[in-house]
């Protein structure tokens, strides 16, 4: 039976818990609950598994904070034996406008702290990924303060439907591959 790691990005503690620098989190977490699974203390992360239409699904939250990130993926890959490319990460992105999802195999890690860290450990690009928009409304000089602020009200009353995509998104790139999951998800 396949297996993947699905690996939510985010920082630990509550401060940090309703931001937009921890949308991975909030994914993983829609998956999890969706399919009665609980999070658990592990080694470098919480740590969930769950079966969907015969593949097993291990999802993973850091807890190395995100600069460290490449530490818990790296772990967790070999514990379990599953190839990158049965790997997605989930991380937020300036680049995209709320809400908007955008999945692809590869890719620079774009000045995110969390996915340049998984790339130096793992020593490649070539891993798949769901980058979740969080729009870019700030000022110059403002964007650690943007990332890390908690969601505006507005983006509140969409944002549930948006995760729950996400969270699809996912379940489907396990069940139907990388390249299907991209036609069917990339614009929605």
């Amino acid at each position: 039976m396949s297996k993947f790691l699905i690996v939510g990005l985010g920082n630990i503690g509550d401060e940090y818990a309703e931001t937009r620098h921890n949308i991975g989190f909030k994914i993983v977490d829609t998956i999890a609950k969706e399919a009665n699974s609980t999070f658990s203390a592990d080694r470098y992360a919480s740590v969930a598994q769950l079966k969907h239409k015969g593949k097993n699904l291990i999802l993973i939250k850091p807890n190395t904070y995100m600069n460290l990130s490449g530490k818990a993926v790296n772990y967790w890959l070999q514990a379990e034996k599953i190839n990158p490319e049965n790997v997605m990460v989930l991380v937020d992105e300036l680049a995209l406008p709320f809400g908007k999802i955008r999945i692809g195999p590869k890719g620079s890690d774009g000045g995110h702290n969390g996915l340049k860290s998984i790339q130096e450990t793992l020593n490649t690009n070539v891993y798949p990924r769901l980058r979740f928009g969080i729009g870019n409304e700030f000022s110059r000089g403002s964007q650690v303060n943007y990332v890390l602020d908690k969601w505006s009200d507005e983006e509140l009353k969409t944002l549930d439907a948006r995760i729950k995509i996400a969270a699809d998104a996912v379940k489907a790139f396990a069940f139907i591959g990388l390249q299907r999951c991209m036609n069917e998800y990339n614009n929605k």
